[in-house]
Order: C-alpha cells, then structure tokens, then sequence
C-alpha cells in the first residue's frame, strides 16, 4: 500500500508539479525534507533520484534539465544543505536552465534561535534566481489558498524565464504523519504566456546599408533550425559567422576556431577584420581573444538576440532584441537580400592561411595535453556527446574538430567546480553514450559527482591529468610569481585509480602517445561498467607546447 505525506503543502506542490509535467526530482537526504522525499518517491508520476551531496545533486538537477530541456526539481533538508545548492543555482542562473529549487526549513519563527540546521533561508538565491517564494505551514489562516497560488506562480516563473526558481518550505513537526489516499484537488489553470516578436523596419535597412556584417555564436543548444538559417546565409558569402565549439553549430563556411584565426590581430588588423554590423548570439563566450578584437573594433551597431540577456559585452550595443535567435532570423530572412560581400573573402583568405599553419603543427605535436585532444577530436566516436569541464579543456576544445558532436560546457559561470555532476546528470538521461573530457584538477573538486548510482556503463570519462591547475602557466601574469606552483597551480601527485574502483568505473591510465593510441579505441567499446581513462602528462611542456602552437600560427 503506498503511503503519502499528510503535509497539505506538499501533496498541494506535488499536485502542481505533476499539472506542469515537471516529473524528474532529485533528492538529498534528510529528516526535514522527508515528507518531500515520502510524497515524491510514493507517485508513480515522479522519477526521483537520490544524491547524497546537494552541491553536486544541484549540477546533476542542471545536466538533467540541459537533456530534457525541462524543468527539474531539486529538494534537500534546512541549513547548510540549502546553501550548499548555491554554486548549481548561480551556474542555472546565468545559462537559463530551469531548476525548480526546494529547500525544506525548519518553522518561520526558528530562525535565529540557535536551533539545529536553522539559517536565514528565505531569499537565500535572491541575487542569482528569478523567483524567491515562502509556504505557510499547513496550521495557519488560508494557508492552502495561499500555497496553491505560490507554487503555481512559481512553477510558471520558473518556465518563463528557463532559470532557477526557489520555493522555501517551513514544516512543522512531526513531519511523519502518512495518509493511504490522496485528496482531490483542482485542475491547474496554466497562465503561461508567449511572447510575439515583431521585426523593426529599420533593422532590415541597416542590414542592407552594413557591408562588413559578423555574426558571434556564443553558447548555445543543438538548434537545427538555426543552424539551417545561419547557413543559409553564408551560401553566398552575405556575412562572416565565427563559432565556438560550444555553439553547437557546423558549417564548411562558418569559422569554428576563432582563437586560430585572430591570436596576432596588430592595431591594424583590428581595424581591417573590424565589422560595422555585430550581431551576437547565444550567451558566454570562450574566447578571451575575440572579446579583445571586438571591444578594440568599435563596431557601428552591435545586435544581441537573446530572450533572457541583453548584455553589453563590447561596449557597443545598439539593439536589444528580447526573442529567441530563431525566430529573429526565420523574419529576417523573410526581408533582406542576400548578397555576397567582400567581407567574406578577407576573412577567408585569413582561415586558409593559419589553417594550413595549425595543420603544419599538428604533424609535428608531441605526447602532451595539445596532442591528447588532437587525437579525440578524430577518435570519439559520432554517436557521443561530449561535456567539457572548464578552464583547460573547453580551450583547448577549441583548436580542434569537434563538431560532429553536440557539445556542452558550463560557461553560465565559467567554474570548474560541476562540471563532472552536470555531465553525470546529463548521461543519466541520454540514450546514446556521453564522454566528460576534464582537467584533473576539475575532475578531483568535483568527485562526488560519481557518488551516483544511476551513471549508465556507456558514459565514458577521459582525464589529462598535467598534475596541476595547468591553465595559470599558459595565461599571462601567473608565472611570474612565487606562489605558482603550491597556491595558484596547486602541483599534486594524485590519480584517479582508486577513486575508479570505489565508484565502479573501470580505470586505465596511460603515460605516453604509444599506450594512448594502442588503448583509444578499445576504450569505446561496450562494457558492464563505466570507464575513466586518465592519461597522465605532468611530464610534458604542456604549456610550452601550446605557446609555441601559437607562436607557429603568425
């Protein structure tokens, strides 16, 4: 016989939710939250999952909504748990994804009483959610009313805005109080409205009048209709794209490396590559380099196509344009003619020339971080999607050929710290096979992020283990300090063999090209568990490497 809670306000958010098909809720341990945990894992409606660590539970919440492309509630007990979600929340905040966030605490009037597991709760995601909201306990005046109309007004922001959203939940004990049936309550009237977008006029003349028009793709979603429309405009060479690897967007006429590309822009090249019409979408971007250009190029009139930011990131914005890239571009495409420009061709001649450079390299690379992602870049099979942790590894990404795959990173806050729960998350809910390429440092900050029973035994982890935080000796300013190695760098001598064996992934590491060759291929093949391949470069130039790469480019 199933067993639910007997708490009004959760049979009450449960009921919603289900309206709302938000069906995936991650669950942290504890006793505060128990009726939650009871209530959810007792209706058949619900996939719940449980996660010990709620900063990892948090990201695994993010990768699982980046795969479903809905809504996931995450629930843990009062205190420091809640605030442990913080680092999840910020990153959900800044790349849109929707996380519906229950924290359960202890009654309103607790708080500052010195009782267990009590902090200030309410409003704790203020600054970096899109909507903070508090239940009455079940005991007091109109408090299911109240409820019914907050969660609802919730569940819809947190739709609306594809960001996170925060409902705090004050129980009252005792918390174990079961019912064997459930009340009937009333069907959900949904209020969520869509926003029509409307394109100017004056949009579709500057368009004809700019001759130098670029288009910068930051981090976006595998999106066929865009990348169908995008590529329509480049067929007769109309505009320049230039494309990250987290763009999710492939084309033969798109520029896909763009640090490749302008890593010697002079004073003069960044007037003469310098468009008069930007037009960005998507949001972060990796490139620090095409910041630099853009910032420097002073563009006449900078676009920015985004439903939820509007930033402006080079200091040039005219046009705010508050829709999805899709839609703006399935209108403009109705208005504009689409002529070649000499644009185009200056920066095509550019491409051929350091491609030729990059590729002359590539011949010549030694074993070293650089070759590692070489060699994935033609060996990862088709059918994988592939998650990179930040700092080394998305830059890295860059340089080469990924783009048969679809890509993810979190760049909302560019950290290190989710990135193997988000990718853990995200494979949970994947059909076709996901590989996590990550730094070491990334990997060992984030280990409890394989303290997940629900990993499929197709996902796959490779780690370049340069046994430090190798990105601060290729980035300037670093280097030239005493505290590199022990507090910026933070040299180790750790691996990830017994860490393998205790979370049950099989494990291989290997120290140099010949052994990572021999053993690439056999690493994807099908296998019961999981597996880690840690490959181990601590003694390569890593850095070295990558400067002379490009150096050799100009």
């Amino acid at each position: 016989m199933k067993q639910y809670s007997a708490k009004r306000s959760i049979q009450i958010l449960a009921h919603i939710l289900e309206q709302y098909g938000i069906d995936k809720i991650i669950i942290s341990p504890g006793s505060r939250n128990a009726p939650l945990s009871i209530h959810f894992s007792e209706i058949d409606a619900f996939q719940c999952y449980s996660i010990v660590d709620e900063r990892s539970a948090g990201f695994v919440g993010l990768g699982i909504a980046k795969s479903i492309k809905n809504p996931v509630a995450i629930t843990c007990t009062s205190g420091s748990a809640a605030a442990n979600y913080y680092p999840s929340v910020v990153e959900a905040f800044y790349q849109n994804i929707p996380l519906l966030i229950l924290t359960a605490d202890r009654p309103s009037d607790f708080v500052d009483l010195f009782d267990g597991q009590t902090i200030r709760q309410k409003n704790i995601f203020q600054q970096h959610s899109y909507g903070d909201f508090e239940l009455l306990e079940d005991e007091k005046d109109g408090a299911e009313d109240y409820n019914f109309e907050t969660i609802k007004k919730a569940v819809e922001l947190c739709i609306e805005k594809s960001g996170p959203v925060h409902i705090n939940i004050p129980l009252t004990e005792p918390l174990y109080n079961l019912v064997d049936e459930l009340p009937v309550l009333p069907i959900v009237e949904k209020t969520i409205q869509k926003k029509a977008y409307e394109l100017p006029t004056n949009l579709v003349a500057d368009w004809h009048t700019s001759k130098r028009i670029l288009i910068l793709a930051g981090t976006l979603a595998p999106n066929p209709e865009l990348q169908a429309q995008l590529s329509q405009l480049v067929k007769n060479h109309t505009v320049v794209i230039l494309t990250e690897m987290n763009s999710n967007l492939q084309h033969e006429k798109f520029f896909a490396h763009i640090d490749r590309y302008i890593t010697d822009f002079t004073e003069e090249d960044f007037r003469t590559y310098a468009p008069d019409l930007l037009i960005t979408i998507g949001q972060n971007v990796v490139s620090k380099r095409v910041k630099q250009f853009l910032r420097k190029a002073k563009p006449l009139q900078h676009w920015h196509i985004d439903e939820y930011w509007q930033p402006d990131t080079y200091y040039a914005l005219t046009q705010k344009i508050e829709t999805k890239a899709e839609i703006f571009f399935s209108k403009l495409l109705k208005s504009i003619n689409l002529e070649p420009r000499p644009f185009f061709n200056l920066w095509d001649v550019l491409k051929d020339k350091k491609d030729a450079k990059h590729e002359e390299f590539l011949n010549k690379a030694p074993f070293s971080d650089f070759y590692l992602f070489k060699l994935l870049a033609t060996q990862i099979p088709e059918n994988y999607k592939i998650h990179f942790s930040n700092s080394s590894a998305i830059r890295y990404a860059q340089l080469f050929d990924y783009q048969k795959h679809d890509i993810y990173c979190n760049r909302g806050t560019s950290g290190i710290d989710g990135c193997t729960s988000t990718a853990m998350g995200f494979a949970m809910m994947e059909d076709e096979p996901t590989i996590l390429i990550t730094g070491d440092l990334s990997f060992f900050y984030d280990i409890n992020g394989l303290w997940n029973q629900y990993i499929p035994p197709y996902t796959r982890i490779v780690i370049f283990n340069n046994a430090e935080g190798n990105i601060f000796k290729i980035i300037p300013g670093p280097s030239g300090t005493n505290a590199l190695d022990e507090f910026i760098a933070t040299k180790h001598n750790r691996n990830a063999e017994l860490l393998a064996k205790n979370f049950g992934f099989d494990y291989t590491k290997v120290e140099d090209e010949i052994t990572l060759d021999r053993v690439l291929p056999n690493f994807f093949k099908p296998n019961p568990k999981p597996k880690i391949l840690e490959v181990m470069t601590s003694e390569c130039n890593n850095a070295d490497i990558l400067k002379q790469y490009f150096a050799e480019l100009k």
